[in-house]
């Protein structure tokens, strides 16, 4: 078997299987029974090593695997998921982290139980958190299907479940103990997995081993034509927008950029991190080292998006099928890529339009082997007339196959292949702990059942930990979209239930638990309606024409934020102020620690 495997099949399967073993070492190693150490890993972790783990956690697949896909495609649009993600981070660690801290408690929902007095409240904010997480697990489990999809030629679904296995294990063994850790590795492999293809292609493309300097540098070999002036000529060329022009309104790009922001800050998974941590002043440093950890693949995701989209391009357009490039053909096998050979003439045309109705569907023989075209060509099903485009390519691929299509040493393709799966599984795992922990300690222990033994309350979580897998590995199977479609989704429902309650929480007295309650069952009800009417229910008037105020399924979120704010705001207003004792909680939280 092993023998007709390609070197990129065995080098990616080499690489992969020591970092899951390294992984899976972690996890026993660090495995508990302590209540403390399975949801914030007994409080005492280093802020760097914190500050490695939150990266981890916060830097998922659709960072790794998508935001520099994005980017490629959209060009100058795609900039505000860079710039949302990394202002949100900004806001969480200035607004938000040090006095969750100080609180201290284990989870969100324990914050809004508490501080909104009220068993709605903490039962609104463990729906939320569920429901967050549900859809962000979503995207994570999309993009370990297509990582194994490809470089280990499996079936989607199989490298779904290979990925629910490997996290389940050290995330039900070792709790955030286990997790906390095991993303400290996770982060050394997907940031080396990143950048070290980034620096070649750097090299390559303009002679300049920073890849951040690369991008705005001049192309080696042409008398000084620059990166971004050569890939602005190629895009109008084909008919697409200049690459470095927008072409969304400014109004969607502020909410998009909103959503993520508040999102971020409101996200349930990385505000735990900091409950991980001994002191307030330690929630501050991670907060910093965790910033400089994500800025290394921040200020790299666009180089790496420009050089993947000029390398494209050029080996592909207006080039004969017979003369395409291995990679091509090895990823078409995949799915994700695919050509529709609209006027039988052998030359993938590539311009702006569809290539197919929706996502290319092939079809097979009677021995269910692939049909092939007169070129060599998978044979699709629902192939488009409309349109001179022929080409199909999934954004989710651009960095996965950016070292293939740059010609790269095989094995950091493999290299790369770890860190996508490092990516999408580290924050997998903190999601399934916010899962596991809304269920056994916010919904079992703090509401419904108090007297549980704490031997109880870890088998809970661990049960609950089994049954948060299957239905991420389900959501991965049949995924709602592209991987950081589906991600923006999540940020939106944070920004629109969970950061009002929490900055009402700390920053507003009078804020009661009417006020909080309504506003987080308005935010969040008004922001999924949104979204599943023009993803789900009507996707045909998904287009600005349709959007309220020109406001996309992805920036919808800022708008529900709005709602939010608004609604707890003016029920506060009509109904009683909370006890003194809630009022001198808030009072506390927000005193510096070191004056008492």
């Amino acid at each position: 078997m092993f023998l007709a495997w390609s070197a990129i099949q065995l080098w990616t399967l080499l690489i992969v299987g020591l970092s899951f073993a390294l992984y899976i070492g972690i996890a026993i190693y660090t495995r508990t029974s302590k209540r403390s150490e399975f949801y914030v890993a007994g409080g005492g972790v280093h802020p760097i090593a914190n500050g490695m783990a939150t990266a981890a956690d916060w830097m998922s697949a659709a960072s790794f695997i998508s935001m520099a896909g994005i980017i490629s495609f959209q060009g100058r649009d795609g900039s505000v998921y860079l710039m949302g993600w990394t202002g949100g981070y900004v806001l969480l660690a200035l607004l938000l982290a040090p006095y969750l801290r100080k609180f201290g408690k284990f989870t969100v929902p324990d914050f809004v139980g508490d501080r909104y007095y009220s068993r709605t409240a903490r039962l609104v904010a463990i729906a939320c958190a569920l429901f967050v997480s549900f859809t962000y697990v979503a995207g994570q489990m999309r993009g370990v299907g297509v990582v194994f999809s490809r470089f280990l030629e499996v079936d989607v679904n199989i490298g779904v479940i290979i990925g629910m296995t490997i996290v389940f294990f050290y995330a039900v063994l070792g709790g955030m103990k286990g997790i906390t850790y095991t993303q400290v590795a996770q982060y050394c492999v997907l940031i080396f997995a990143f950048m070290v293809p980034a620096i070649f292609i750097s090299i390559m493309l303009t002679n300049n081993p920073i890849p951040q300097l690369g991008m705005g540098a001049a192309l080696t070999g042409t008398d000084g034509v620059f990166l971004l002036d050569k890939l602005d000529g190629l895009s109008t060329e084909l008919g697409f927008a200049a690459y470095t022009s927008g072409t969304k309104s400014i109004q969607d790009v502020f909410f998009i950029t909103m959503a993520l922001m508040v999102g971020t800050a409101g996200l349930p998974h990385v505000i735990i991190r900091f409950y991980t941590v001994k002191k307030v002043k330690d929630a501050r440093m991670s907060a910093f080292w965790a910033l400089l950890f994500i800025a290394i693949l921040y200020t790299a995701a666009p180089a790496v998006a420009a050089f993947a989209r000029t390398n494209m391009i050029t080996t592909v357009s207006n080039k004969a099928y017979s003369e395409i490039p291995e990679w091509f053909k090895t990823w078409e096998d995949s799915g994700l890529i695919a050509w529709n050979d609209k006027n039988n003439d052998g030359i993938v045309q590539y311009t702006n339009g569809l290539a197919f109705d929706g996502k290319p569907k092939f079809t097979a023989d009677a021995s269910g082997e692939p049909s092939r075209g007169s070129h060599g060509q998978r044979v699709i099903e629902n192939a488009s007339a409309e349109g001179s485009n022929e080409l199909y390519v999934d954004r989710d691929i651009m960095v996965l196959a950016n070292p293939e299509i740059a010609n790269l040493p095989n094995w950091v393709v493999g290299l790369v292949a770890a860190g996508g799966l490092a990516a999408a599984l580290s924050t997998a795992a903190g999601l399934l702990l916010v899962i596991s922990t809304a269920v056994a300690h916010d919904l079992l222990k703090r509401t419904l059942k108090p007297d549980i033994s704490e031997k109880g309350e870890m088998l809970a979580a661990r049960f609950a930990a089994f049954g948060a897998v299957i239905i991420a590995g389900l959501l991965g199977i049949f995924p709602p979209g592209w991987v950081a479609e589906v991600v923006a989704f999540a940020f939106g429902l944070a920004a629109s239930s969970f950061f009002p309650a929490i900055i009402m929480g700390i920053f507003s007295k009078r804020m009661n638990r009417e006020g909080a309650v309504t506003g987080m069952l308005v935010g969040i009800l008004f922001t999924t309606s949104y979204i599943v009417y023009f993803k789900f229910i009507n996707p045909a008037a998904n287009n600005a024409d349709s959007w309220w105020f020109g406001i996309s399924p992805e920036g919808i979120g800022t708008l529900g934020m709005v709602f939010n704010f608004l609604s707890a705001w003016i029920v506060c207003r009509f109904t009683p102020a909370p006890p003194a004792d809630v009022q001198a909680m808030v009072e506390n939280i927000r005193v510096p620690e070191e004056t008492g």
